[in-house]
């Protein structure tokens, strides 16, 4: 597979296969996050890092995305297929280095169109407890929470989140 990037003056988003070694800050960073936050039982992170088979993140039902600056990973994240309309997104991820300049909300509405390009009609994904970042970018991007905002996220895990992608002028929504 060939990437494909859109560029602006100070950075480039790619399309990548997982495989890509672009990729790899990505995961080691996210590994290093992981076990931070949650530590690292049993091998838990790369467990989790490891769960899907990267042929899920291929075209056509699956997307990587990367954003570069200067030919270096700052940020990415990708999609996979959750059901026939819903595109699950994994591993949104910004380079310590680079936070607090919108990459994230630039990841998740590339995502959102890609995703939206290839036919789905929502998102669904999930964040750790112990990431309250993550959270708060979800809200703040019309993600909605699937549990109890009042409730203590330690209390419950997995912080789900849906979105319905708006459809279109002039194209029908598939919900």
């Amino acid at each position: 597979m060939t990437s494909t990037a859109t560029t602006t003056a100070k950075w480039q988003v790619v399309q990548v296969p997982l495989h890509d070694p672009r990729v790899r800050p990505l995961l080691d960073e996210l590994a290093a996050e992981y076990t931070n936050r949650y530590g690292n039982q049993s091998g838990s992170v790369e467990a989790e890092l490891n769960r899907y088979p990267a042929t899920e993140f291929e075209p056509p039902n699956g997307a990587v995305l990367l954003v570069l600056v200067d030919g270096v990973s700052v940020a990415g994240g990708a999609f996979r297929r959750w059901d026939a309309r819903t595109a699950e997104f994994k591993r949104i991820w910004t380079a310590s280095t680079h936070r607090r300049q919108g990459l994230a909300r630039l990841v998740l509405d590339r995502l959102e169109a890609e995703a939206k390009r290839r036919g789905y009609a929502a998102v669904h994904l999930t964040t750790g407890p112990r990431q309250p970042e993550a959270r708060a970018l979800y809200l703040a991007c019309g993600y909605q929470p699937q549990f109890d905002l009042a409730a203590d996220p330690e209390d419950l895990g997995q912080l789900a989140f849906d979105k319905v992608l708006p459809a279109s002028a002039g194209q029908p929504s598939n919900s």
